[in-house]
């Protein structure tokens, strides 16, 4: 073997047709010169593996990138790691996988900050939301921005627990548990979706404790003297509140289903109404029959050609200021006379449905009324009762409209009283 130099290695190169030709050095024992039929030619350092007794080969650099002197201490300093019992094989994948394990967490600390709660939001509005009612998805959308506002150019990783109850405790102490308790049921949903697809590690909306005040049970139901303020006080707005309210009284139906009502969803006679599966918070088709004074409202509205949408002040979308509309109820009842506490227009629905229930009507016929999926008949029973009770929902909003005469006085005399439909229901379920 020759000692490896400068004038050796130029004039080195393989035997007639052979691919390779590897020459070792005497002076450093291990080390050697790999040349190729190619003209390139590469130090390599060799030793035996004490484990498996088989010779390792590694490459220390290209003769040219490196000298002589430079390839040898190289050799030594590997040989010797070797002599130290350390692979060097097994240490520079160790290092290979250290240093991709860190571009994967700067990789992923880039997506992450690139990754914010405004960026979260907007995703889970455009992904998921879509697919939901237009109030409910404006809403979620519009109160975890103004709640998180300070955090919405922070990567949604960053939002902890300890941060979200003291938002949510922010806004209860300000007297808004309603709207705390909303605003945490929207922030876990929207987590809930990102850590369903993995974009999330974890939901800092899970396992908070119940909001005290949040959730508020509703068991207002307006005296017949409140339903009669309501109706002469609306007959003081103009279009098209007025109207609405009136037909908000009358149907016992929900706010946005009636605010959207279209001309095409209405009977050529005026006689029902088919609100479609897509427009009814439930997704469930309902039919709900129109009395006199229904039709009579419906009757008298301007019917714009090629307009669908009956109370539309644009043509194009449903009126949305309830509250200003309530304000205008409000202050026209106390002109009237004085104006009525704690009230909302969820109200009518409840209130229609305990007065029909005084007046004779069963459980089951209020809750077919309001479209409710859910009611008085469960279980077994549920699954066989398939009636939809039209004839007793027609009949129960035609008693429930006649109050309409008597809510124009300033004292309202009408009363519930048990009629023929429900006397022969009633004889029926008790035989």
């Amino acid at each position: 073997m020759p000692k490896l130099t400068d004038r050796f290695i130029a004039a080195f190169k393989p035997e007639g047709a052979a691919k390779d030709r590897l020459a070792f050095d005497t002076e450093c024992r291990g080390l050697g010169v790999r040349a190729t039929a190619a003209g390139s030619k590469v130090f390599i350092v060799q030793w035996t593996d004490g484990a498996t007794g088989r010779k390792v080969r590694e490459p220390l650099g290209a003769w040219g990138s490196i000298t002589v002197d430079q390839a040898r201490a190289a050799a030594r300093a590997r040989l010797g790691r070797v002599a130290q019992g350390i692979n060097p094989a097994a240490e520079r994948a160790a290092a290979k996988a250290a240093d991709e394990a860190r571009r994967a967490a700067l990789a992923s600390a880039k997506e992450e900050a690139r990754f914010t709660l405004d960026a979260l939001i907007a995703d889970w509005a455009r992904l998921h939301l879509a697919g939901k009612r237009a109030r409910y998805s404006a809403e979620a959308e519009r109160a975890l921005r103004v709640a998180f506002r300070a955090h919405l150019d922070r990567p949604a990783a960053a939002l902890t627990h300890a941060t979200v109850v003291g938002v949510l405790d922010s806004l209860a102490g300000d007297g808004r548990a309603a709207m705390a308790s909303r605003t945490m049921a929207y922030g876990r949903a929207c987590y809930g979706w990102a850590v369903k697809r993995r974009r999330l590690p974890v939901n800092p909306f899970a396992g908070l404790p119940v909001i005290e005040g949040g959730n508020p049970a509703r068991d207002r139901v307006l005296t017949d003297a409140e339903v009669g303020a309501v109706w002469r006080a609306a007959a003081t707005l103009a279009l098209p509140f007025g109207p609405l309210v009136k037909l908000l009284l009358l149907t016992a139906q929900r706010r946005e289903e009636v605010a959207g009502l279209r001309w095409s969803e209405l009977a050529p006679d005026l006689s029902t109404w088919t609100l479609p599966g897509a427009r009814a918070k439930n997704g469930k088709a309902h039919v709900v029959h129109l009395a006199e004074p229904a039709r009579a409202i419906l009757a008298s509205l301007p019917r714009i050609a090629g307009q669908d949408l009956v109370f539309s002040t644009t043509g194009t979308t449903a009126p949305s200021g309830f509250s200003k509309a309530k304000l205008a109820l409000d202050t026209a009842m106390a002109r009237d006379g004085g104006s009525i506490p704690d009230w909302r227009f969820h109200d009518f629905r409840r209130t229609a449905v305990t007065w029909l229930a005084g007046a004779g009507f069963a459980p089951h016929v209020s809750d077919k009324l309001l479209n409710h999926v859910t009611g008085s008949i469960q279980g077994v029973a549920a699954i066989y009762q398939r009636s939809e009770f039209l004839a007793e929902r027609k009949a129960a909003l035609e008693v429930w409209g006649r109050m309409r005469c008597d809510a124009e006085s300033a004292t309202p005399r009408f009363r519930p009283t048990m009629w023929p439909c429900c006397r022969q229901s009633a004889r029926e379920r008790r035989a």
